[in-house]
């Protein structure tokens, strides 16, 4: 299967076992910019539950925009927020130290474009998950896409997928096990085991 999905900001586990389970990914960067959408979001699990992390943009609904024009607010300073975050959900999880040496040039570099951002997310992501995807891009906006499986619907935050196993969760003892957080929640709490919980995960639309 070759699919035709968005890159995300630390894309959800869903996203995650989509890409690892196709025989190649296409990155969606010709569409038009839409608010209310994991494009500049991602959701982790937090001391009080659900969290979402969301990365400032400079775009007005007005005026149509481009995905790849669209530039993140960066005088907000999310990085250090979203990093304390993070250190925060995640430092006593079993690998947090083991992975986030490798996710440190994302809250260090200054990116101006979101989707610059989001793609630079999913290379660092997919070496330290040493997993092989074969990746390319999109060259014009198709609305019916030719010889591609359309996912880009999993963009949208109502978008329901199936239930994804279980895995222990720092507060899972607090509020319970929550499904398809970012792929970020999976790799500090499982490590090396990600690759083979992504590939065992079967997804039904709801």
């Amino acid at each position: 299967m070759d699919c035709l999905i968005h890159p995300t900001y630390f894309p959800n586990i869903a996203h995650f076992v989509t890409m690892a389970n196709s025989d190649s990914v296409c990155f969606e960067v010709c569409d038009n910019y839409q608010k209310q959408s994991f494009r500049n979001r991602t959701e982790i699990y937090a001391a009080n539950g659900k969290l979402a992390l969301s990365v400032p943009v400079s775009y007005s609904q007005k005026n149509r925009q481009l995905y790849k024009d669209v530039k993140i607010a960066n005088e907000d300073r999310w990085q250090i927020q979203h990093l304390k975050s993070l250190q925060s959900a995640y430092s006593m999880s079993p690998f947090f130290e083991y992975y986030i040496d490798d996710l440190m040039p994302l809250f260090e570099k200054k990116f101006d474009y979101i989707l610059d951002l989001n793609l630079s997310c999913f290379e660092v992501l997919k070496d330290s998950l040493q997993i092989d995807i074969s990746t390319s891009k999109t060259e014009l906006f198709e609305k019916e896409p030719f010889h591609k499986t359309d996912f880009r619907p999993m963009v949208n935050r109502n978008y329901k997928v199936g239930s994804l196993s279980y895995y222990t969760q720092v507060f899972t003892e607090k509020h319970g096990f929550i499904t398809n957080l970012s792929i970020l929640d999976l790799l500090f709490n499982e490590g090396p085991n990600t690759e083979l919980y992504l590939k065992k995960q079967t997804l039904e639309q709801c």
